[in-house]
């Protein structure tokens, strides 16, 4: 996806992008470009590519509702897809979760260098982290870090009653659901919208998730545990 394409498709479908904004996602890609050379950020280097496959893919939640509040970012690696929504929205708190120490470093440098407010960076994994934020948070996301039945125990706990778990995922989810149905129902959960989206021949499905009851204390497990015994 070229850069006026972007912008293009960003606008048609309702969110207004500055020039300011715009100038932010050359430098983040910049950096990204930058840092790749010593950290192993992304496979994904082309311009149009990162734009496409990155930027845009992590601003589709956008393109289905407002983000407010508390946002928390699991396994956000090179910082998709909270890093592109705050750009956008200002008007939530960003709490980044990547156990990588480089990558948070990586993190840093583009926080500081786009000047972005209301973002924290916390070097865990959201297993460990859920003891001091269990049911904290109003919306968690989370984007190509696993299989919907584990990625579920370690998002919902972390959801708040009556807020949301969204999984950015591609073109078939059915599976997935089905293979997960025990997990969402045993954490809380409850399957709500399923917003399907296309662009340059990509298809991709954002999955909300309803936090509808508490997550029993049990979960999540050891990540050992949820990887060889998923529920």
């Amino acid at each position: 996806m070229k850069k006026e394409e972007f912008s293009e498709n960003i606008s048609k479908n309702g969110i207004k992008i500055t020039a300011k904004q715009l100038k932010m996602f050359e430098r983040y890609y910049q950096l990204l470009i930058e840092h790749n050379e010593r950290i192993n950020l992304t496979t994904i280097v082309e311009e149009e590519e990162v734009y496409g496959k990155h930027f845009y893919d992590s601003l589709l939640v956008l393109f289905d509702r407002k983000l407010k509040g508390n946002v928390c970012d699991v396994g956000s690696g090179a910082g998709f897809p909270g890093i592109p929504l705050k750009i956008i929205n200002k008007d939530f708190k960003l709490f980044i979760i990547e156990p990588t120490g480089k990558k948070i470093d990586f993190l840093k440098v583009v926080i500081k260098e786009l000047e972005l407010e209301g973002v924290m960076l916390i070097k865990e994994r959201a297993e460990d982290h859920v003891k001091n934020y269990r049911e904290f948070y109003d919306v968690v996301l989370s984007r190509a870090v696993a299989k919907l039945n584990i990625l579920s125990e370690l998002c919902l706990p972390l959801c708040k009653v009556g807020g949301e778990f969204i999984a950015l995922k591609g073109k078939d989810v059915k599976e997935e659901l089905k293979a997960a149905d025990k997990a969402i129902k045993t954490l809380g959960g409850e399957v709500g919208e399923i917003s399907k989206h296309s662009y340059d021949k990509q298809n991709r499905q954002n999955l909300t998730i309803k936090k509808v009851r508490k997550t029993p204390s049990l979960y999540p497990r050891n990540y050992a545990a949820i990887i060889k015994r998923p529920l």
